[in-house]
């Protein structure tokens, strides 16, 4: 639970605190009262063993009030009095609060630190260990799977929208792409990377062609003049279908067919003038904005959405479905690789720390000013008996301690005191 301040307050292991606090003042002032009667009680026997008692007994006392007062001062006046330099918790928390502030700052924010402790540490080694046991794959990738499913669920088809219409379409409207259209294109061409394409066109209306003879035919048999004979278009119209097949057929067979050579060429005049021809850069750009001002436009990219995100929502929340199979399947596969490859882990392990040194030289700053925001923001005396219940009871040693030792000296002084005369 939290306190009014920010402090985390347990209100079960408070109350334990206390106690032992109150024990601890208890045995410290039982030491005390202690040595008080004795000493009362063995005044004016400087003689003897009693003056040895006597004179252990004062300096008891002196050395109890000595470490109660150093004690107190921490948190508070001794006895109310306004005493210089004592309270200093409650005056002087702003600067505690500097100097953790520091001391964080040049110990723990180090670079060398940082970068030592990440590399010793050894986050890639032990996330492939992970992976590969107690099934952790499997259930790494369904935790993801999951949430990706939750997010893509949660994702408003009105903000989906608004993002086209407000920043996609906008955006690719004000913005040419004549000179990078004719750039991708001449690439494309330089690679052959439309062959696939035409390949495919071609084998397409192949397929076409022999399903629809009858239709071809007719349409052939429409544009023929009245006079001649319907026998003689018919044979003509199955001519002309034949050799629409051998022709298609030739140019997916040769590579370097004419048609083949005359579209490269016809893409490659296009690329070039997207990219140095005004005129026709001037049309692009006017076949662009029509396009995209287009109504349609929208509703299109809305229904692939829409699309694209029920495929991908059903092939994320099927528990045995191929995509979380072969996630599970990558990540078995990139763990062990990690394991086996010593170069690979110590490379990702240097990135890794090369990524919290970066965060921690650009952000350190605001992570080590966060304890100084923070102890400003405490109130004085409520931190003063928030520390002393965190640490008072250990503190209450010292005075025991005090006591004791205080005992000790002052018997150690009356025996040099007797042996020198």
């Amino acid at each position: 639970m939290s306190g009014t301040l920010g402090f985390v307050v347990d209100p079960v292991v408070d109350a334990q605190r206390r106690r032992d606090l109150r024990q601890m003042r208890m045995v410290a002032t039982g030491l005390l009262v202690v040595a008080a009667i004795v000493y009362v009680l063995t005044r004016g026997h400087e003689d003897g063993l009693l003056g040895f008692v006597n004179a252990g007994a004062e300096a008891s006392m002196v050395g109890a009030c000595a470490d109660w007062f150093a004690v107190t001062a921490l948190f508070r006046h001794p006895l109310g009095l306004p005493i210089p330099h004592t309270a200093l918790i409650p005056r002087k928390k702003e600067m505690i609060g500097r100097s953790l502030e520091e001391f964080v700052g040049e110990n723990f924010l180090h670079e060398e630190i940082i970068r030592e402790r990440v590399l010793d540490a050894e986050p890639t080694r032990r996330a492939a260990e992970w992976v590969l046991t107690d099934h952790h794959a499997r259930r790494l990738v369904n935790e993801v799977a999951t949430v990706g499913a939750h997010a893509l669920h949660r994702i408003p088809d009105s903000d989906v929208q608004a993002v086209i219409e407000q920043a996609v379409l906008p955006r690719l409207m004000g913005e040419p792409i004549s000179s990078l259209a004719g750039g991708l294109l001449e690439q494309v061409v330089r690679d052959d990377s439309h062959a696939g394409l035409v390949d495919l066109a071609l084998d397409e209306g192949s397929v076409w062609l022999v399903a629809n003879e009858d239709l071809f035919e007719s349409l052939i048999t429409q544009r023929a003049p009245s006079w001649v004979p319907d026998a003689l278009n018919d044979l003509v119209a199955r001519r002309i279908h034949t050799e629409a097949l051998k022709w298609l057929a030739d140019i997916r067979r040769d590579p370097r067919h004419d048609v083949r050579i005359a579209l490269d060429k016809l893409l490659t005049d296009l690329a070039d003038n997207l990219q140095h021809d005004p005129v026709t850069q001037e049309r692009a750009e006017r076949l662009k904005e029509r396009w995209l001002s287009h109504p349609q436009v929208s509703v299109t990219a809305m229904s692939l959405w829409q699309s694209f995100r029920g495929v991908a929502i059903a092939a994320l929340e099927d528990v045995d479905g191929p995509v979380r199979a072969r996630g599970i399947e990558e990540v078995t596969r990139l763990a062990q690789r990690l394991l086996d490859d010593q170069a690979l882990r110590d490379r990702i392990d240097g990135r890794i720390s090369d990524a919290v040194v970066y965060g921690v030289q650009r952000y350190g700053t605001e992570l080590t000013r966060v304890i100084s925001h923070t102890v400003d923001r405490w109130d004085g005396r409520e931190t003063a008996e928030r520390v002393e219940l965190q640490v008072g009871r250990d503190l209450q040693f010292i005075r025991i301690n005090g006591t004791l030792v205080g005992g000790l000296i002052g018997v150690l002084i009356h025996a040099v005191s007797i042996a020198i005369p």
